[in-house]
């Protein structure tokens, strides 16, 4: 009872603004007490507003009272440091620590807030805070959690509360900002604003929620497709284990004759296939003689020399027929099953019978090109050209998303990045992950992926897309396609179409180019390691109406 009592006497002879024992005690008008120094920064503070106020009951002054020193305080005071066996010493965890907000009243070392106040705007501790909830003016204010950024919902320019929303300008201000900078602007309170703001943050999350719940299902698939794919791939294990236990010990019967008549067949295939790729590899390397000379042709400016050298340049020879080339994709696990299967009954058949020559033919089913837009949408990316990148002899328009080749040269400033030998285009943004998009074009266009660093000062035809290691094009034409990589160019078989899909997981290192008109035709597919993110390109030759490309905007 003796510590509480002691306890109550220091409260009633403590400063509230420093909570320590009054220092030079002195009474205001109001009938409060402080330390005289602690009354004084107080109200220096107020000097501003002209307007002087107790920190416990905010009674106002319009002058500042004359402070003189409460000798009677003093004396209880004296008299109670030295009859208390205890000193002050309040625990550690109601003070402010780095991370704590500090009241703003304390003096002196400062205690945690529990409150701030965006009427005044100002943090209290316990102590302090009390007013709000027994001054009637006071208990108006609205109180929240300890806040260090109060002083963010200040106006700058009028020292007042920010609770109006300019919509016009899009920012917080205050009542005095309407009568002058922001006067006929469109103001609504900020607690308004908010109310629909919230409800577009409400939407969003909805829709990233959504998107959340999209994808967690298609992770959900694939996970099963990993697993129908691994059981597949483990019963085919087994079963053909099995098969070819068999099939080996019927084999070995034979050995040495089947050996015999598949190294001779081997010999003759090999020979015929070779001579063949001989001749190919010959009118490959003619080919691309004739193309360089054709595209050096296309671009000269003297018409005389380009009818005089056409006429020689342009005749082709015979090519050499390749039809009987044959390229056999694989079978999914249950097909290979089936396959084996099969083989299995039919050499049972031949072993039996005769010793005829011995051939294994594995036939095989190529994944069927998807032919549905919707699936690739959601990976639609929307590109934008480089003007840096843009060569003279292009225009850009709509939005930097469509090129022109023209016959004059456009007034591009000097730029590291341009390619200054070719009419090509890079676009601006980088492209790694999943992306999709599509290109209209007209005339004779070379859509491409391409890394940042290829040349684009080289004259040479190594500066092209798709004639070196750092490019992979598409070259759309009248009547077809041809696929480039590293000078090495493939003629692609499809139906012709005024507009193109590029579709890139650069992760996965895959490349498809689509025929796209009302449904989707794959025209080549590039499976790769993509050492470095890609960039969309461009390339445009000219022709009698024209060449453009124009990066169609995906909805």
């Amino acid at each position: 009872m003796a510590k509480r009592g002691d306890q109550l006497d220091r409260e009633e002879f403590s400063c509230s603004i420093c909570l320590d024992l009054l220092k030079d005690p002195v009474t205001i008008p109001c009938g409060h007490s402080y330390c005289m120094n602690c009354i004084k920064v107080h109200w220096d503070r107020e000097t501003q507003r002209r307007i002087y106020s107790c920190p416990q009951c905010r009674a106002t002054f319009r002058q500042r009272p004359a402070l003189s020193k409460n000798i009677l305080l003093s004396e209880l005071v004296m008299d109670l440091k030295k009859t208390s066996r205890h000193q002050a010493s309040p625990v550690n965890h109601c003070y402010a620590g780095a991370e704590d907000v500090a009241c703003d009243v304390c003096t002196g070392r400062k205690r945690k807030a529990v409150k701030s106040c965006l009427s005044c705007p100002a943090s209290y501790c316990e102590n302090h805070l009390q007013p709000h909830y027994d001054a009637p003016p006071l208990k108006k204010h609205k109180l929240r959690n300890p806040s260090k950024n109060l002083q963010e919902n200040i106006c700058s320019r009028h020292d007042e509360v920010m609770k109006i929303f300019c919509r016009t300008d899009q920012q917080c201000i205050c009542y005095l900002c309407t009568m002058d900078e922001h006067k006929g602007h469109e103001t609504v309170p900020a607690a308004a604003e908010r109310t629909e703001k919230q409800k577009e943050l409400q939407e969003r999350r909805q829709q990233i929620q959504q998107r959340i719940q999209d994808q967690e299902k298609d992770v959900k698939l694939l996970q099963q497709e990993v697993e129908a794919i691994n059981g597949s791939a483990d019963k085919a294990v087994e079963d053909n284990e099995k098969i070819f236990t068999d099939l080996i010990r019927l084999l070995q019967k034979r050995s040495s004759d089947v050996k015999q008549q598949i190294r001779s067949q081997q010999e003759t295939e090999v020979s015929r296939v070779k001579e063949l790729q001989k001749k190919l590899e010959q009118e490959i390397t003619e080919l691309k003689r004739k193309d360089a000379e054709l595209e050096k042709l296309s671009i000269t400016e003297d018409h005389t020399q380009f009818l005089q050298n056409y006429p020689s340049l342009s005749a082709l020879s015979e090519s050499t027929h390749s039809s009987s080339i044959n390229i056999r994709p694989l079978r999914y696990f249950e097909d290979v099953t089936a396959a084996v299967s099969e083989l299995w009954d039919i050499l049972q058949d031949i072993l039996r019978e005769t010793q005829r020559n011995f051939s294994l033919k594995v036939t095989v089913r190529s994944e069927t090109a998807p032919k549905v837009r919707a699936r690739f949408l959601k990976y639609s990316r929307e590109i934008i050209l480089d003007p840096n990148t843009a060569n003279r002899l292009l225009s850009l328009s709509e939005g930097n998303r469509k090129v022109i080749l023209t016959d004059h040269q456009q007034s591009y400033p000097d730029h590291k990045d341009r390619f200054t030998t070719w009419p090509q285009v890079l676009s601006r943004d980088s492209l790694t992950g999943r992306c999709y998009w599509e290109v209209e074009w007209k005339g004779v266009a070379i859509a491409a992926v391409s890394y940042d660093n290829i040349n684009r000062a080289d004259t040479s035809a190594e500066g092209l897309f798709g004639w070196n290691k750092k490019s992979w094009s598409l070259r759309c034409e009248k009547n077809s396609y041809i696929f480039q990589h590293n000078s090495i160019q493939t003629p692609v078989p499809g139906p012709v179409s005024s507009r193109i899909g590029v579709y890139l997981d650069h992760r996965a290192g895959i490349l498809c180019f689509y025929s796209v008109s009302e449904t989707m035709t794959l025209l080549h597919r590039v499976q790769t390691t993509f050492t470095k993110p890609l960039y969309a390109g461009i390339r445009l030759r000219s022709c009698i109406n024209g060449s453009t490309a124009d990066f169609v905007k995906l909805k």
